[in-house]
């Protein structure tokens, strides 16, 4: 008993990362059919009611904007710029262009399969297209996302490396609250944003990991 037991915990740490794309996709496709068969889930009630009743203020209103578009294409595609001429290695710095891209592409490609109108009552912000998966947060967690696997990896200091995952872990989690803080996406479109990322990222990170290795 206690040899297989032995067993099955090695296979859940070698096959982790395939474990959690498997969950992430499960769950994906649960929202995406709940979603299909009623417009507005339980989810999205009870998300938007915790925020409302919890955050919702004047005071918070700006700060919220000003998360938001740390999740926005101008700002990603600035602070691409910066880190590709600040890295020495130029193939990490193509890595995180290409990863903006592709992730922008899923997304967009998904948002036209799916075709959610997005929430009209509470609207804080104006957006324009459709709604699921949430553009900012599955884009944020597939950008920074990338980063924090770079900094594990990359990064010796170890204070220095829970500081910065700390920091962009909170701020993925921020810029997805903001949108349904907003008004412009529901709960579900965040939560699907978020899974898509995951699933997009363990992709992506084994298809590019060998690339940006430097070698010289």
């Amino acid at each position: 008993m206690k040899e297989k037991i032995k067993k099955l915990k090695t296979f859940i740490i070698k096959n982790t990362k395939w474990i959690i794309l498997s969950a992430s996709l499960i769950s994906l496709l649960i929202i995406i059919k709940d979603v299909i068969n009623e417009e507005i889930v339980e989810t999205d009630t009870k998300g938007y009611k915790i925020i409302s009743t919890y955050l919702i203020s004047n005071n918070v209103t700006p700060i919220a904007k000003t998360i938001t578009k740390l999740g926005g294409t101008f700002w990603l595609i600035g602070l691409s710029i910066v880190l590709f001429l600040i890295i020495k290695n130029k193939k990490i710095g193509k890595s995180i262009f290409l990863n903006l891209g592709c992730s922008a592409l899923t997304n967009f490609t998904l948002k036209q399969i799916i075709q959610r109108p997005r929430p009209t009552e509470y609207r804080i912000i104006d957006e324009s297209g459709y709604s699921l998966p949430s553009g900012h947060s599955m884009v944020s967690m597939s950008f920074y996302g990338y980063l924090i696997y770079l900094i594990i990896k990359k990064i010796k200091n170890k204070y220095l490396k829970i500081s910065l995952v700390t920091l962009l872990t909170i701020l993925i989690i921020s810029i997805g609250i903001s949108r349904i803080y907003l008004g412009v996406h529901y709960t579900s479109d965040v939560l699907a944003g978020f899974l898509v990322a995951i699933s997009y990222l363990i992709i992506y990170i084994n298809i590019i990991k060998n690339f940006i290795e430097d070698k010289e």
